[in-house]
């Protein structure tokens, strides 16, 4: 009941969030589309020596396959990448996970609200995107189980940085016209775009997390009253035989005594 009313909360803002989040990549991409010479760093490709890998784990348990399907994503994304590895793991559960494998770990953010706030997701943006301009990443990647019902979470990866944009035909290109310059709109939006990703994607494993943990305690509850079912016959017919002994006795004592 409790994750029940967690997930109704959390899934409503999710869905509410997303067409921002489209649109914020379409104008993006338009922008991209338009501008002469990008020179963003957040955009520009390097040669991948080192790869960031973004997690997104519970702090908690109880939440049926919702982690440990997300992790094998992760292990199994990292083996193909090839390069050097770090990962920025969000979650105690993804954390004593990857601690216990000997992965390196950069950085950790627990204790996430049930409800994300905005500002989480501005500081986990924050420091990756510092990581990236150092150069500690070439690239950067984000795993996190996307939202899809309450009985079903999608393990999902996408690159986040660089920042890569679908490019539209010549014909859209000529369409918008920027003030002062699609370079310097582009500054502004690149880092609003990677928040708002993150705050996405937080918001979307939130609901896959509370949706999980629902449906596996819903099922730990069945499970328990039908185990509670079997005892109960089987205590009600281990008592029923003993007392038909107890009876098959003293009859067999009377007879006994009456010979």
């Amino acid at each position: 009941m409790a994750a029940a009313a967690k997930l109704r909360k959390t899934q409503e803002i999710a869905a509410a969030s997303r067409p921002y989040a489209r649109k914020l990549k379409e104008v993006l991409d338009r922008t991209v589309a338009t501008a002469q010479d990008i020179s963003n760093p957040l955009m520009v490709k390097r040669d991948v020596k080192t790869v960031g890998i973004v997690v997104i784990t519970s702090d908690s348990g109880l939440a049926g396959g919702y982690n440990s399907n997300l992790l094998r994503k992760a292990l199994a994304e990292a083996a193909r990448f090839g390069a050097g590895k770090g990962f920025v793991v969000i979650g105690r559960k993804g954390r004593d996970f990857l601690r216990r494998r000997d992965k390196r770990i950069d950085l950790e953010y627990t204790q996430i609200k049930d409800t994300p706030a905005f500002s989480e997701a501005v500081r986990i943006a924050r420091a990756v995107t510092e990581a990236y301009i150092k150069g500690i990443y070439d690239e950067v990647h984000l795993i996190y189980q996307e939202f899809v019902s309450p009985a079903q979470q999608r393990p999902v990866c996408k690159q986040l940085l660089p920042i890569a944009c679908e490019l539209g035909e010549e014909k859209d290109r000529r369409l918008y016209l920027y003030e002062p310059g699609p370079d310097q709109v582009l500054d502004i939006l690149l880092p609003k775009y990677l928040n708002t990703v993150i705050y996405q994607a937080l918001m979307e494993a939130k609901a896959g997390e509370h949706g999980a943990r629902m449906t596996a305690m819903s099922s730990a509850t069945d499970n328990a009253g039908e185990l509670i079912d079997e005892l109960t016959l089987t205590y009600n017919r281990a008592r029923q035989a003993a007392i038909t002994r107890e009876i098959a006795e003293i009859v067999g004592g009377v007879n006994a005594l009456q010979a």
